[in-house]
């Protein structure tokens, strides 16, 4: 069965960095991007918010006004793993991240629907 594999996350100060991986043994052969959502506390799925996007073949790149120039996805594309990482980090970027699978279009990845799609979440949690 194929699937995401998180890592990285934790707690940080404000101003501090963290990076996330999302590992996969192989990829769905539908995917062509991978991108990183955020779902803040107390919110359902619903109110997931995508960060960051990567588009797997061409290495092109999305991000959420709030991540611009504090985050940067990168990928290792030998070992299906793409990275988050976190910098300038502020309290509202605390919550559960989770990596998903997707399909670019558009300058956009659209995560696919499925448990088989996405990564079971790492928390990072920003205070002092």
């Amino acid at each position: 069965q194929v699937r995401l594999v998180q890592s990285g996350g934790g707690s940080a100060q404000p101003g501090g960095s963290l990076r996330l991986s999302c590992a996969a043994s192989e990829y769905h052969t539908s995917t062509d991007c991978i991108v990183w959502y955020r779902q803040p506390p107390g919110a359902d799925i619903t109110g997931r918010e995508a960060v960051a996007g990567i588009e797997t073949s061409a290495g092109s790149t999305v991000y959420a006004n709030s991540a611009k120039d504090r985050f940067s996805i990168s990928q290792d594309n030998a070992n299906n793993t793409v990275y988050l990482q976190m910098n300038s980090l502020k309290p509202e970027d605390t919550g559960m991240y989770y990596c998903a699978e997707g399909h670019w279009g558009d300058g956009v990845c659209y995560p696919r629907a499925g448990d088989d799609y996405w990564g079971k979440g790492t928390l990072v949690t920003i205070s002092s």
